[in-house]
């Protein structure tokens, strides 16, 4: 499965961001789907992840009720929408297919390229 995240850019504290991840190349609605992030020099942490169906989402504390993760199998696409964006959401997001559900790992069996996401405050 090839991963292609898209949608980031700067943006000031308070604002929104939408990303994308198009999925080519598998069965997307056969994956759990997962966001995660990396700031300079820390380590990739998990941000949240979506269901096969897109039922059911899970998100790491400090991002739960300000971003939403969905997606549309029919556009083999998932998304993530960045609401009151804060300087410590500054990161390079990155997608991924394939991993546990609830269990909050960077363990995927596949990953995006990653998209900037600059919040200033």
């Amino acid at each position: 499965v090839q991963l292609q995240a898209s949608g980031g850019g700067l943006v000031q504290a308070g604002g929104s961001l939408s990303l994308s991840c198009a999925a080519s190349g598998g069965t997307f609605s056969t994956y759990v789907m997962g966001w995660f992030r990396q700031a300079p020099g820390k380590e990739r942490e998990f941000v949240g992840q979506i269901t096969r169906s897109g039922r059911t989402t899970y998100y790491k504390d400090s991002v739960r009720g300000r971003f939403t993760i969905s997606r549309d199998n029919a556009k083999n696409t998932v998304y993530l929408r960045l609401n009151s964006l804060k300087p410590e959401d500054t990161a390079v997001y990155y997608c991924a297919a394939g991993g546990p559900w609830l269990i909050p790992t960077t363990k995927y069996d596949y990953w995006g390229q990653g998209t900037e996401v600059t919040v200033s405050s």
